[in-house]
């Protein structure tokens, strides 16, 4: 039996637990997702390291899954534009049963290869594509499915799964299994199965941001301050990097819509916001490399 499927033996008797002993089992519960990842980390670099000359490339990040693990799929593509900037035609996810399955079951959609295939096939993955395909069982028809066709294109293909010897991990380029055992109630894989995905999405594509220099320091340089809240996260950001006043950092941000990472250069070079875009684009978009 898969070990996401075995009965959990810890809590037999979960359904007469008090209140407060039933909130603690399932938070102690959760501790194990972030060993789970912690473990598969050798396999999470050699994922990133894999993947950061595709994406340097022009190369997408594409995801494929079904249910929650879909769904997780959708929401580390969808925050990667806002966090980061990057090109939302860069970042598509795929799921079974289409978009309205984000927001409720699409019974069946999952068990077909076909469609998974299809689905991956009309995105016209190439060699410079990524395509993480997650499963909890590992076994999922449909992002079986779908690893095949970015295989059989070229793409980089890497497989997450929660079950060890997990078809999905085996059939990747890459397998990433995040072994979290039986769930607390028994084969409810958006529990601590779907904490570990997220951690590990979470994991990888962060860190590819940092390399593709998305990142400052710790700073969110490249953030799209599309609303008030961003603005003024923007405004923190830029006089945090360059310590200048705020009336200051507000005055270069307005010069150059709010980009953190142009506003940054500008300030600390003392040099115009065409000259800080320039210096950024000779440096691959590094605030450190265009700052010398």
């Amino acid at each position: 039996m898969l070990h996401t499927e075995t009965p959990n033996s810890e809590h037999p008797d979960l359904d007469l637990y008090a209140t407060a002993e039933l909130l603690d089992a399932f938070i102690a519960d959760q501790q194990r997702a972030v060993e789970a990842v912690r473990a598969a980390t050798p396999q999470l670099e050699v994922a990133v390291e894999a993947a950061l000359p595709r994406l340097r490339a022009g190369g997408r990040l594409l995801y494929a899954g079904a249910g929650t693990s879909g769904r997780l799929g959708v929401l580390d593509s969808v925050e990667l534009p806002p966090t980061f900037s990057w090109p939302r035609e860069r970042a598509v996810a795929v799921l079974a049963g289409g978009q309205g399955a984000m927001f409720e079951a699409v019974e069946g959609a999952e068990d077909s290869t076909l469609l998974g295939a299809a689905d991956i096939t009309a995105l016209a993955p190439g060699p410079n594509d990524v395509l993480i395909g997650i499963a909890a069982s590992g076994s999922t028809p449909y992002v079986l499915g779908a690893l095949a066709a970015g295989r059989a294109a070229g793409a980089l293909t890497i497989g997450i799964a929660n079950n060890p010897g997990a078809p999905v991990a085996l059939e990747a380029e890459i397998g990433i299994v995040l072994d979290t055992g039986p769930e607390i109630i028994s084969g409810s894989t958006r529990l601590k199965a779907g904490t570990a995905q997220k951690i590990a999405l979470n994991t990888l594509s962060s860190s590819l941001m940092v390399k593709l220099h998305k990142v400052y320091g710790n700073l969110m340089v490249d953030v799209k301050a599309t609303n008030a809240k961003l603005r003024r996260r923007a405004l923190v950001l830029t006089v945090r990097a360059t310590g200048a006043e705020e009336a200051e950092a507000a005055k270069v941000l307005a010069q150059c819509d709010q980009h953190v990472k142009t506003a940054v250069v500008a300030i600390r070079l003392g040099v115009s916001v065409d000259d800080a875009r320039a210096r950024l684009a000779a440096n691959e978009g590094s605030v450190r490399g265009a700052l010398g």
